[in-house]
């Protein structure tokens, strides 16, 4: 059990330090991806709604004091994005390759949608409507670009930390 919290706390920081370094550079038509969103939903479509919640709060209130950004708000979002792409995954049986790139660019788009809803409401954000879309549609293009990449490692590196035995005499 704690390997399998210390991998995600590894994958959450390494998240982090690459959004705020060397993502924080490249920009897809002035947008800059979202690893935290795909790093929270990649979880949940490999462990469960339970374990995306959880990763989910846990990344989204470190990017919240990482970036200085409204506490709680990413926290939110993550938890509910992570918990939602969690019970599709258990609702969705193809065996499409395609599956997690489909389901990181809608949990992306809602979840980013929902952020900017939540902050407009807060007084936190002052763009347009048609930014907002604009800006949630290209992080969602974003996050399915890096989904074919991103997958395959943090698949390995999560079944690599899961327990070898599994029954006890």
């Amino acid at each position: 059990m704690t390997r399998r919290v210390l991998v995600t706390i590894v994958i959450i920081v390494t998240g982090l330090l690459l959004q705020s370094t060397l993502f924080w550079q490249l920009k897809l038509l002035g947008v800059r991806p979202e690893l935290m969103y795909l790093i929270t939903i990649l979880i949940a479509i490999i462990e469960g709604p339970n374990e995306g919640a959880i990763t989910g709060f846990a990344a989204g209130l470190a990017q919240d004091f990482l970036m200085n950004q409204p506490k709680g708000i990413t926290a939110l979002t993550l938890t509910l994005v992570g918990y939602a792409a969690g019970l599709a995954r258990q609702y969705i049986v193809s065996p499409s390759p395609l599956l997690p790139t489909i389901l990181v660019a809608v949990g992306t788009a809602a979840g980013v949608m929902f952020y900017q809803v939540v902050a407009f409401l807060l007084g936190q954000l002052e763009e347009t409507f048609a930014y907002a879309v604009r800006v949630t549609l290209l992080t969602a293009l974003y996050g399915a670009i890096l989904t074919p990449i991103v997958y395959p490692l943090l698949r390995r590196v999560i079944e690599g930390s899961r327990p070898t035995r599994v029954v006890r005499f």
